[in-house]
């Protein structure tokens, strides 16, 4: 109920806030998050999402999507109690559309009033990357696909890269800012996902080269620790709190996975840091240490939000 309240409360709130901000620099709030595989129920014809139906051995039901999806509203309202909701929010491992008109349109988060784009990859288990944002603090230009030459490198298809160029409207500013957001493959796959990943680091590495003088920031699961030789590639600063253990943990010990980077024309007001909200944590009794709440372990449905923690960074 407390979460409800703060939904239909948080427009005040904003108020105060800007009333304040004459006092204070003002800021840009960036949030990103791994959501653990968000699918819809439905079959998605050509992707292999078989594992996320009702009739699975998962048994991914309307009402666990439903669950999950208003515990992801929950987290992104809560990351804005002190009165700054995050203005840009990139999320990897959605499904499609469907799933996040659901999140935006119909879940808990409906009443935030952000909008959405995402890629649309060729990627074999349909899961993609997507950035919501504000639109009375962030106007869109333009939006695109970046495809990561996989194929022709004799690698499979991995996701594509979404840049997304807009104007930063809050507080008076009318800065033009480029928004990347990735989910570069995966550790697991060995020798062949360490050369896509490399690809794809080249690849975005390569946009961002491009872009010169603008302002930049990039933001998702990089699937690498910030010492990763890719990071080479790519000409950023990572923004990673490095007091801090991470975003994802294994085997009781905490990593960097996700992070956000940003040029030098982007000023930040502190690290990134990762945000752990009680409901996105649980306890881990093999390695006694806290982790984050998956939705699932295999095929046992554990109720949780993810395995990764979001993200937040604040920019001036």
């Amino acid at each position: 109920m407390r979460y409800i309240l703060l939904l239909c409360l948080l427009p005040m709130s904003w108020i105060f806030h800007d009333m304040g901000s004459f006092a204070s620099p003002p800021r840009i709030r960036l949030m990103t998050w791994n959501v653990e595989n968000l699918f819809d129920t439905i079959h998605d014809e050509g992707f292999h999402d078989e594992e996320f139906l009702p009739e699975s051995d998962r048994r991914w039901t309307s009402w666990r999507y439903w669950h999950k999806m208003n515990e992801i509203a929950r987290a992104i309202a809560a990351v804005g109690e002190d009165g700054l909701l995050p203005d840009l929010i990139g999320l990897c491992e959605v499904e499609n559309d469907s799933v996040l008109t659901t999140l935006t349109r119909r879940s808990l988060l409906r009443h935030l009033g952000y909008d959405y784009v995402m890629t649309h990859s060729d990627h074999n288990r349909g899961v993609d990357v997507a950035l919501l944002y504000q639109p009375m603090n962030f106007s869109m230009l333009e939006h695109r696909d970046i495809r990561v030459p996989s194929r022709e490198n004799g690698l499979p298809a991995t996701r594509n890269i979404l840049h997304v160029k807009g104007i930063v409207i809050k507080h008076g500013a009318h800065d033009t800012l480029h928004v990347l957001v990735v989910h570069l493959p995966s550790r697991i796959s060995g020798h062949q996902g360490d050369l896509n990943r490399q690809l794809a680091a080249k690849t975005l590495g390569d946009v961002v080269d491009s872009l010169k003088q603008e302002r930049v920031v990039v933001m998702g699961d990089f699937n690498a620790g910030r010492r990763d030789g890719i990071f080479k590639l790519i000409p950023l600063m990572i923004t990673d709190d490095v007091s801090d253990g991470g975003t994802y943990c294994y085997h009781g010990m905490w990593q960097w996975l996700d992070h956000i980077l940003v040029s030098s024309t982007v000023k930040t007001t502190s690290p990134a840091r990762p945000v752990r909200l009680p409901w996105l944590m649980t306890k881990d009794e093999t390695y006694d240490c806290d982790i984050p709440h998956r939705t699932y372990i295999g095929p046992s449905y554990k109720g949780g939000v993810s395995d990764h923690l979001p993200l937040v960074l604040d920019l001036e």
